[in-house]
Order: structure tokens, then C-alpha cells, then sequence
């Protein structure tokens, strides 16, 4: 069976949302991945959302954090304030689940530039709330749309969000534990939390972990025990296709 990249990514990241109750959702992957796991394997997820939404129930996949989908059914829409200061700082996110451009081996993300900050090649998007997010999630899931030396960074061209380590290092002590999974197209990076650095725990079928290695900018770890990742099934792939995206806003 065919399968896009998209659709790849989407599936298995929505697998690992299993038995969580709360996630702080980005825009784009993370909002596909979150949708597919609220009809499989995490019904009863309540999704947060960056403008304040929280307990989105969008009757279709919401294209930034500011479409007014995502209001209608919700159970509640909070002001800024509310949203950081209560909900994100109190600790009330299970997952925080993010994209970004770089991410190093600790688990800090670039979103903001590629190249040097006074005269970038790329100027990206930024922080956002995720940094917020990072600091005060239970644990972060990061989707990585490519994985290469570019993306996955011995050192990253900026810090956007820096994870625990990062932050302790400058004396700041986060509530959670920073960067727990990230997902690529060629597998599944994982670390339990602050002292660990990400190492690669399953592959995609078809993919060696000398692969992974060789397409990663620092020298990566591999489990002893290496898994290998269940493609998507038909069931996911229909969910996808005909009903959470069949516009093909994300699904590339």
C-alpha cells in the first residue's frame, strides 16, 4: 500500500498519544496526529490550543490556531492569561506536541532562523507559545517532516525552545520533561527525560539503524532492543484520507 510521508508520520505519532488525557497542539502535523488519535487510540484526549481553545471539537482540521472551527463546540475558549498562567503553568498538559526546523540530540528546538541570526539564509516562524510548552508540558512529542543532518543538529543555528538540560544550565528549572519522543521518517527517537539524550528506539520497516545514523548530525545512540515501527493500516489510512483530511491540507 502506498503511503506518503504525511500520512506516515501522522499515524505513528498518533499511536503515542495512547492513555494520555490532555495535549497542547501545533498546527500542522501535531493537529492531524491529534485528530486521528481522538477516533483510535485516545478518544477521551482533550486538545488545548495556543489561541485558547481547550476541549476542541472542530467538525473539520482547523488550518491555523485562529480558525474560528476550532470555537465552535469547544468546551472552553480562555483568554491569554488564563491559557499560560493557569492551564500551561499549572501543569495541566499531559503533551505538548511541536514541530520545528532543528532539533539537537538534548531535545532543544530551533524554529526561529537557519544561518546566522544577523543575516539568516531562512527566517522561520518562531517561538510562538513553544517555548511555554516546552517548559511546562508533562513531555513534549516533536514530528520531524525530514530527518537529516540539517534537521536533526549537533548544534543548533539558534534556540527557539530549550529543553530541561539547556534550560538548567542557564539556571531555569522546568516543570516537565522537555522532549520525550520524536518521530521521523525514518523512525523513533525517545529519551526518558533530563540527563539523556535521544536515541533512535525503532525504525521504519525497510530502514537500519545504520541508515538512521548516517542521516543524523551527532553521533546517535541506538537501543539495545530496536523495534520496528507497524505501518500505517488500512483503518488509519481511510481515517485520514476520507475523513479527517480529505481536502489535503496537511496530507502531502
Amino acid at each position: 500500500m502506498d503511503v506518503t510521508s504525511s500520512e506516515l508520520l501522522a499515524a505513528v505519532a498518533s499511536r503515542e498519544l495512547a492513555g494520555k488525557n490532555t495535549v497542547f497542539a501545533g498546527i500542522g502535523l501535531p493537529t492531524l496526529a491529534v485528530a486521528l488519535a481522538q477516533r483510535t487510540v485516545a478518544p477521551g484526549i482533550e486538545i488545548v490550543y495556543e489561541s485558547g481553545v481547550c476541549g476542541a471539537h472542530p467538525a473539520r482540521l482547523p488550518e491555523t490556531i485562529a480558525d474560528a472551527v476550532l470555537i465552535t463546540g469547544s468546551e472552553a475558549v480562555l483568554p491569554m492569561p488564563a491559557l499560560f498562567g493557569s492551564v500551561l503553568q499549572g501543569g495541566r498538559i499531559d503533551v505538548g506536541f511541536l514541530g520545528a526546523a532543528q532539533i539537537d540530540r538534548e531535545g532543544n528546538l530551533n524554529s526561529s532562523v537557519i544561518g546566522d541570526w544577523h543575516a539568516p539564509s531562512v527566517r522561520l516562524p518562531g517561538s510562538g507559545g513553544a517555548m511555554e510548552v516546552m517548559a511546562n508540558s508533562r513531555e513534549v512529542f516533536v514530528v520531524m517532516r525530514r530527518h537529516d543532518p540539517r534537521s536533526l543538529v549537533s548544534e543548533l543555528d539558534f534556540c527557539t525552545s530549550p529543553g530541561p538540560d539547556r534550560a538548567l544550565r542557564d539556571g531555569i528549572r522546568p516543570l516537565g520533561a522537555g522532549v520525550t519522543r520524536v518521530i521521523t521518517d525514518l523512525g523513533i527517537l525517545a529519551r526518558e527525560g533530563p540527563g539523556e539524550e535521544l536515541r533512535l528506539v525503532a525504525t521504519h520497516p525497510g530502514v537500519s539503524a545504520d541508515q538512521v545514523r548516517a542521516a543524523t548530525g551527532w553521533d546517535l545512540r541506538v537501543a539495545d532492543e530496536l523495534a520496528t515501527v507497524e505501518p500505517p493500516g488500512e483503518a488509519e489510512l481511510g481515517l485520514l484520507r476520507e475523513e479527517i483530511d480529505p481536502e489535503r491540507i496537511y496530507l502531502r
